[in-house]
């Protein structure tokens, strides 16, 4: 319950956030966020024996934020889904702590961003550059490092009780 609750809270601060900081190419903000992606990297744990629960919420989380954010049914939710597997082959290969946060988020958040460039650009949705999507990039790490370190520090000083994972 606790993680669809994280998940919830990072939806709605996407749109609030994307609603007050400028995000297009050639604004001054170094603030793109991506908190429902990183979001759902960092609330892995929580389903580690439940991965088939995992994947349905992400695929949920997915269309949700389709409908509320890009308008193009089922996009997001299949990416959110490859993230998943991606989420999942870094917490069953390596150890995640404090630390190493900041070395995966922005692999999430690189994957993330070329997998939709090159959706967008093998079906000619919009016209893509490689200049756009270092943008993207670039502008995206600073605010979604921060809120991944924020938000797997407060999951790691929750009470037991609330969690039922042990987070190193």
């Amino acid at each position: 319950m606790l993680s669809i609750i994280i998940v919830i809270i990072s939806l709605f601060l996407d749109g609030l956030l994307t609603n007050y900081l400028p995000y297009l190419v050639n604004d001054l903000s170094l603030f793109t966020p991506l908190l429902t992606l990183i979001s759902i990297f960092i609330i892995y744990p929580f389903y580690r024996k439940e991965e088939r629960k995992y994947f349905i919420m992400l695929f949920i989380i997915g269309l949700i934020y389709d409908v509320l954010y890009t308008n193009l049914l089922f996009f997001n939710a299949v990416l959110f889904v490859g993230i998943g597997l991606l989420t999942k082959f870094i917490y069953k290969t390596f150890e995640i702590n404090y630390l190493k946060i900041l070395i995966y988020i922005p692999i999430i958040i690189v994957v993330y961003e070329s997998s939709t460039a090159l959706i967008l650009l093998l079906f000619n949705i919009v016209p893509i550059t490689f200049y756009r999507v270092l943008y993207k990039i670039s502008h995206s790490l600073l605010l979604n490092i921060i809120y991944g370190e924020v938000l797997y520090l407060i999951i790691k000083i929750l009470p037991k009780k609330w969690k039922k994972i042990k987070i190193n």
